[in-house]
């Protein structure tokens, strides 16, 4: 009964884990960005590399942890048995939950290698949707967090 109620919440904190990859795309803002001005620089990618790109909270671990310790507590017969379980359970739930929100968090992107019309150099990391190639002009938005857009008026 314990093992399946532990397989069950596992089950359920790996879906909430799925849910916790950030939003890496360059065509979507939070509501704080609405009415904000940003500066915009006009340039031209140098350089693309593909990369993954991870984002770990260490909300994988915590609930992981927490799991594993309630499922450990319901080892042995005793106080000190039960005790141990769930130290051991904590540990090995934490570990667990932390290689699932890892994989969870993983997403791929771009690293662009810009170059502005004034020879600054910039590398921005982004989702990998937009794609931009060597040559094509863009334009970078700076801001929390910085993108390219593909310029207008190419």
């Amino acid at each position: 009964m314990i093992a399946s109620r532990s397989i069950a919440s596992a089950c359920l904190a790996a879906a909430v884990l799925a849910g916790c990859a950030s939003n890496i795309s360059p065509t979507s803002y939070s509501v704080g960005s609405v009415g904000q001005v940003n500066r915009t620089v006009a340039a031209r990618v140098i350089s693309v590399r593909s990369v993954e790109i991870s984002g770990t909270t260490g909300a994988g671990g915590t609930v992981g942890g927490a799991l594993g310790a309630t499922a450990g507590s319901g080892i042995g017969s005793g106080g000190r048995a039960n005790a141990a379980g769930a130290i051991a359970g904590a540990v090995v739930g934490a570990v667990a939950g932390a290689a699932i929100e890892q994989s969870a968090t993983r997403q791929s992107g771009f690293e662009y290698v810009v170059q502005t019309e004034n020879d600054n150099l910039m590398t921005i990391v982004q989702g990998a949707d937009p794609t931009f190639a060597i040559n094509d002009k863009v334009l970078v938005l700076y801001g929390a967090p910085a993108r390219l857009i593909a310029d207008p008026r190419r």
